[in-house]
């Protein structure tokens, strides 16, 4: 009897697991996804960060959700540019030297739902990273940097276009 119970609970339990999305998207019917290459557009170019970020993004797709990546033909489509790469002093020392800079990207983003127009948007997705002013922004730093950037971001993104957030 107490076997046939624990039985009909775990049971129960590992039903209700399937109804329940831990990253909270919605594809709908969607099988698909396409990430057009995202154009680095900035005043100032920084080499690679349009191939970085255009990767950033399908992998989270991919990790989040069980849609195909497909190079054409989509049910939903991701595809904008890099509008904004710039540094500027947040703060300033005694002898008016600034203490800390921030590194500010701007993606413009333009979302297409094949399968429900409605979902259909375009918007801008901006996130930044503070770093001493005694630190230069190169290499590991800036790998760093844009890691973090590419992360808040890309889940932004997901969060406008799958979880309606």
């Amino acid at each position: 009897m107490k076997r046939t119970f624990l039985l009909l609970i775990l049971t129960i339990s590992l039903q209700g697991c399937g109804i329940y999305s831990f990253t909270g998207g919605d594809t709908g019917d969607a099988k698909s996804f396409q990430v057009n290459f995202f154009q680095n557009n900035a005043p100032i170019v920084e080499p690679g960060i349009d191939r970085n970020f255009t990767q950033a993004l399908q992998d989270l797709i991919q990790n989040q959700t069980n849609l195909e990546l497909t190079n054409t033909n989509g049910d939903l489509i991701y595809e904008g540019e890099i509008n904004n790469f710039a540094i500027a002093p947040m703060s300033a020392t005694a002898d008016q030297t600034a203490a800390q800079n921030r590194l500010t990207v701007t993606v413009n983003v333009r979302f297409t739902n094949k399968l429900k127009e409605e979902d259909d948007f375009e918007k801008k997705f901006s996130f930044y990273y503070d770093y001493s002013a005694t630190q230069q922004l190169t290499g590991a730093s800036l790998d760093t940097a844009m890691e973090e950037i590419y992360e808040r971001i890309t889940q932004d993104i997901f969060n406008a276009s799958l979880a309606k957030w």
